[in-house]
């Protein structure tokens, strides 16, 4: 579990506070930046199911594709594994009186949500239940239209 980045710094894509203000939404700067949590079963991407890649909203990292994509009925889009180990970073959340491991986008440090292990079922056993505004979607092309 990595803990040598800090919220503003040491990332590959870093930007001032002023300028994470302005690029994203109140509600995105609030998730993605202070570790806010988006109102379970309200995220745009609960239920989308099609082909594709999700990555981060603030910075563009990609963090999951589809094929991981479980439903785990928490109310937030759940995965059982990153795309890739060094996608994201882990660490330790000691917020709300637990113990939990956060997950940021390794690239900029924004928070993305939490890995649980009660993945049952999963390949991996892990549940990254991630919330819908740290996340954009990005389909597959279709290789019919080419």
């Amino acid at each position: 579990m990595s803990t040598s980045n800090d919220a503003d710094g040491g990332y590959e894509f870093a930007l001032s506070d002023a300028e994470w203000r302005e690029r994203l939404s109140p509600e995105e700067y609030a998730i993605l930046r202070q570790a806010a949590t988006e109102r379970a079963g309200t995220g745009e991407l609960l239920e989308e199911w099609g082909d594709g890649f999700y990555s981060c909203r603030a910075c563009g990292n990609e963090l999951f594709k589809s094929g991981t994509k479980f439903q785990s009925h928490c109310g937030w889009p759940s995965f059982y594994e990153s795309v890739r180990p060094d996608a994201v970073e882990l660490v330790e959340d000691t917020t709300l009186g637990m113990t939990r491991t956060e997950v940021r986008c390794a690239r900029c440090g924004s928070h993305l949500g939490h890995v649980f292990p009660d993945g049952f079922g999963t390949p991996t056993g892990d549940r990254f239940c991630m919330n819908s505004l740290a996340l954009s979607f990005d389909p597959e092309a279709d290789d019919a239209e080419s």
